[in-house]
């Protein structure tokens, strides 16, 4: 049951409302509301700005109970007739979603503190949010601080799913001491990044720190030492670094926030997240279940650029690993290239889909025109350099394939994807025949996640290639216990192996006691 603010009255142009009476004034004339009205008003206002689920207005105006949605539509338009003349349209209709107070700003009066008139408390939007404090700075490191706090707000704009609190909102903190979650009240957020520089001779050193502010619970912390040469491009390197980090950091501390919602009161959005473990996996059973959520979210919002580009994951995870079936291979290019149609703002569904048109399309061109497009929309991607260092590595281009999966991880050292990085530089490195590398990004690969049976083929190859067979054929057991239907060759021509590479992998893999 929604929680109900304390009694107040809230000003928002020529109106007032007495949340107690239910007594709405325009000008000094009262106007009557009901108790369902005056609820659905008062928690409109008290979000000022932020959209309001059904859900969450149904259950502020008839707590307890099950109403249709219809009750709530003849309410709302009951409140727009009382709000005119003049605020009519200060409420807005969200598709699907629910309902926005669009109107003046809104001042609470608290009723025990007459000459309390401050603005009413901000709601936390439902879409993530987050506010970066200016950093502690001392001496010279304060213009440095500054434009490194620009920089990591102006990446983290440029990712679509986070709602960012602007920079002369957030920058009234300087100098203030008080905890995320004052910081969260105030700003209306859910996270809130802090954090330090400080320099000494010819060394700077700075912290981060991203907290959830509903809790206080930290989620993400990092230091970074560096010797002082080109401050300008330091000062971009450590905002990459944060922004990059913090992406995937936010999306775990998403996915277990919304695991603890009732599975029926699910919006798009937090279907995708709830789906996001799962495909992560990149197991097929894991993929079926992803897939249950993405249809769902796909049903309540078809041109979800992003549903579609997991979509497409799942596909491909059922089909290289679950029988290489072409329905599934069809449906995820179906799916990514429905991801480019809808996603073309957002990097991640830009990066799932180019994923997949490399890996089952077998378009690398086009694969790579669409990472290049996801970070040219936000470098800090990591999961664009990681995924596209996999199909570099698949299409032979060992140096590549190294070079990005090593950018992904500087930028995301903990990543969901970090095995698929590791599996890249495994393969770039068995191709050059650098057999005692690839066994050891193979066996990084493994402790990222041993769940995954390609981390096992990357370890069976690079052991049988050193010649430890025994070690080579434990692990290809591992690969058969995970994928029944492991078949070398079917593997090869499902990623359509570069002809060289196929070659010398398939003459390990034989060797490691795979099935051909």
């Amino acid at each position: 049951m929604t929680e109900q603010p304390a009694p107040a009255t809230y000003r928002f142009g020529s109106f007032s409302l007495d949340a107690e009476t239910g007594a709405l004034l325009c000008e000094g004339v009262p106007s009557l509301l009901g108790q369902r009205g005056t609820a659905l008003l008062r928690l409109l206002l008290e979000r000022a700005a932020v959209p309001v689920s059904k859900d969450a207005l149904i259950d502020a105006a008839w707590p307890g109970l099950i109403v249709e949605d219809s009750n709530l539509t003849v309410q709302i338009a009951a409140l727009r007739r009382a709000l005119e003349p003049g605020g009519g349209g200060w409420i807005e209709t969200l598709p699907r979603r629910g309902y926005r107070y669009i109107g003046p700003p809104v001042t609470r009066v608290e009723a025990n503190a007459a000459d309390a008139a401050r603005p009413a408390a901000l709601s936390v939007p439902e879409k993530p949010s987050i506010a970066v404090l200016p950093f502690e700075q001392s001496g010279e490191a304060a213009w440095f601080a500054d434009g490194m706090v620009d920089d990591i707000i102006t990446g983290l704009s440029r990712i679509r799913w986070l709602f960012v609190i602007a920079r002369n909102s957030s920058s009234v903190w300087r100098d203030r001491i008080a905890g995320v979650e004052q910081v969260g009240r105030d700003l209306g957020v859910r996270y809130v990044l802090q954090g330090s520089v400080r320099r000494a001779d010819d060394r700077v050193r700075i912290n981060a720190h991203l907290a959830d502010a509903t809790s206080g619970a930290q989620i993400w912390a990092e230091r970074y030492d560096r010797t002082v040469g080109d401050l300008f491009a330091l000062q971009d390197e450590i905002a990459l670094a944060v922004v990059g980090a913090i992406e995937p950091s936010l999306r775990r501390a998403e996915v277990e926030r919304i695991r603890r919602k009732r599975p029926d009161s699910l919006d798009a959005y937090e279907l995708v997240l709830r789906a996001q473990p799962d495909v992560d996996s990149g197991m097929p059973e894991r993929a079926t279940a992803a897939l249950t959520q993405l249809s769902r979210a796909l049903g309540l919002e078809p041109t979800y650029g992003l549903a579609h580009g997991l979509a497409a994951m799942c596909h491909h995870n059922r089909f290289l690993r679950a029988g290489l079936k072409e329905e599934d291979r069809l449906a995820s290019v179906r799916h990514a290239r429905l991801a480019i149609e809808h996603g073309r703002d957002d990097a991640l569904a830009l990066t799932y889909a180019g994923f997949s048109l490399g890996m089952d399309a077998h378009d690398r061109q086009a694969a790579f025109a669409a990472f290049e497009a996801a970070l040219a929309l936000s470098p800090s991607t990591a999961l664009a350099w990681i995924l596209g260092s996999v199909v570099a590595g698949w299409a032979g281009e060992a140096e590549r394939a190294i070079d990005w999966s090593e950018r992904g991880m500087r930028l995301s050292p903990f990543d969901p994807w970090a095995f698929a990085a590791y599996d890249a530089q495994a393969l770039g490195h068995f191709n050059r025949d650098h057999y005692a590398e690839a066994a050891s990004a193979a066996y990084k690969s493994n402790l990222a996640n041993p769940a995954h049976s390609i981390t096992w083929v990357q370890l069976a190859a690079s052991l049988a290639a050193l010649g430890r067979m025994e070690e080579a054929r434990a692990a290809a057991a591992c690969v058969l216990e995970l994928q029944p239907g492991f078949r070398i060759s079917g593997q090869l021509a499902g990623v359509d192996c570069a002809p060289e590479l196929a070659s010398k992998l398939g003459k390990a893999l034989r060797a490691s006691g795979l099935p051909e």
